[in-house]
């Protein structure tokens, strides 16, 4: 990796006509715009369906995308759509946030629609994109289908055992059922695929590279806990015995109850690690560059028991360490990796990110603790480091300086010399860039020096998440040059 740096968006940030970024016009002119900032990365996060609470983190399958991020416009530039009919539906109040609710009325029937014009005409192409990806799209399709035939309830609650229970005659019967079902899932996944890839291209033509999160557990109501049940720690009945999540920490008193199911790492062994291999590849198609979310659970996890309220009596159990991370590493030889090391570094945890040889990850809003050293200061670095001013999960720089611990904010300004002239956010960035790690990512709404009410999420909070939303005209030729010329001067 070159010394460079990039900005976090997500797709769902973008502007658009349609209340959620897409991969549309907004998306090839964020790109542009990453070009004119001397960008060389766009961090993305997770681009699967989302589920209940819309977090890209729970999402109905590893594999397959979200179906908002499809694009209408380029939908009725195919003959899908009409303008009128994308101009009647309802796509919330307000530019700045996301009204899923909205959103899910009228997504769907849209797209039913285009599948209805497009299922027969593009048939070919839908055979050959089935069967490009045969190890995941019939399972994920059909349980979708599923979901909608038993009014979307989790699979755990469906009140057929056969399909519950994946069991073949079941499947087989329900395949036949809900057959146009089942296609409109399928052309779905065609559609977003064919609206990516048409995206990526650009965007690795302008000589920029796409980051991705791989979220590291899977959700429970999804169709790959569903249909490869083996690879999990259930019960008898396919429920949880225990489930994922963090012991308190900075961002909650808590911890955090993430309540996925954990792997079954001992049966993963056994079979080569094959189902990681094959979600990696999943994402390969995906991103240039993968930041495996909460790297340290590879060396040891928080097990919660299923049914807590919270995440305080779990236990750390050992994870696979280097026998997997060494699989993935060693398999995906075009692939960058970045380790999410966030957390309380055990030697453990610190060794296995040596012996990995990955990047780890620096946050500037973590370093000024007052009291101790922290070694997220910059110069303490490496140079085998991603420095961020903050993640999804943070304030952005802004709403730290409102609301920021202040002892830390004294910290921060002595040690960067933070002043009104230059503006917080650019001292901080500034900190940033002139590090010596490989690469900076700042979140978007710190160089537009956004504070409260422009976070993309707060751990530990259900609702008000995953909302924040660029506005048309933010990401300026103005604002290009100003980032530019900061990239420039410490030669990123």
């Amino acid at each position: 990796m070159e010394r460079s740096s990039g900005i976090l968006l997500p797709i769902f940030s973008l502007p658009s006509p349609y209340g959620i970024g897409t991969f549309g016009k907004a998306a090839y002119a964020f790109a542009d715009f990453l070009k004119a900032a001397g960008q060389k990365y766009w961090q993305l996060l997770p681009l699967g369906p989302t589920s209940y609470g819309d977090s890209p983190y729970q999402s109905f399958s590893t594999f397959a995308g979200n179906p908002y991020f499809i694009d209408l416009d380029l939908l009725i530039e195919d003959g899908l759509l009409t303008k009128q009919e994308a101009a009647a539906c309802k796509w919330g109040g307000n530019p700045r946030y996301v009204d899923y609710g909205k959103i899910y009325e009228s997504r769907f029937r849209l797209l039913e629609k285009a599948k209805e014009r497009g299922w027969a005409r593009e048939r070919e192409k839908v055979r050959a994109f089935e069967k490009e990806n045969e190890g995941w799209l019939p399972d994920y399709a059909l349980f979708m289908a599923l979901k909608r035939h038993f009014d979307m309830a989790a699979w755990g609650d469906w009140p057929d055992q056969g399909a519950r229970m994946h069991e073949p005659a079941a499947l087989e019967r329900y395949r036949a059922e809900l057959k146009d079902d089942v296609e409109l899932f399928t052309y779905v996944q065609f559609l977003f695929y064919r609206q990516w890839s048409a995206l990526k291209e650009y965007i690795n033509g302008l000589g920029i590279r796409i980051i991705g999160d791989l979220p590291i557990y899977v959700a429970m109501d999804s169709a790959d806990v569903w249909a490869e049940p083996e690879m999990f720690r259930l019960n008898e009945r396919r429920v949880p015995t225990e489930v994922s999540g963090v012991p308190p920490d900075y961002f909650s008193e808590d911890g955090q109850l993430w309540g996925n199911p954990l792997y079954d790492y001992e049966a993963m062994e056994r079979t080569g690690f094959g189902w990681w291999i094959r979600r990696v590849g999943g994402a390969q198609k995906l991103y240039d560059v993968i930041r495996i979310d909460h790297f340290r659970g590879f060396e040891s996890f928080w097990a919660v028991p299923y049914g807590e309220k919270t995440a305080r009596k779990g236990r750390w159990v050992k994870g696979p360490g280097m026998k997997l991370v060494g699989v993935l590493t060693g398999w995906f030889h075009g692939l960058s990796f970045i380790a999410e090391d966030l957390g309380y570094p055990t030697p453990e945890v610190t060794r296995l990110l040596a012996d990995s040889k990955l990047p780890g990850m620096k946050v500037l809003e973590f370093a000024f603790n007052p009291h101790e050293p922290s070694d997220y200061l910059p110069h303490l670095y490496g140079e085998n480091c991603v420095c961020y001013t903050g993640t999804h999960d943070n304030a952005p720089l802004e709403e730290w300086r409102e609301e920021g611990d202040a002892g830390e904010l004294a910290h921060a300004k002595r040690y960067l010399g933070l002043n009104d002239e230059e503006g917080f956010a650019y001292g901080m960035i500034r900190g940033g860039m002139g590090s010596v790690a490989k690469l900076f990512v700042a979140q978007m709404q710190d160089y537009l020096e956004l504070g409260k009410y422009h976070r993309i999420n707060t751990p530990g909070t259900a609702t008000g998440n995953w909302e924040w939303r660029m506005l048309p005209g933010e990401a300026d030729e103005a604002l290009a040059e100003r980032i530019a010329e900061i990239t420039k001067r410490y030669g990123r």
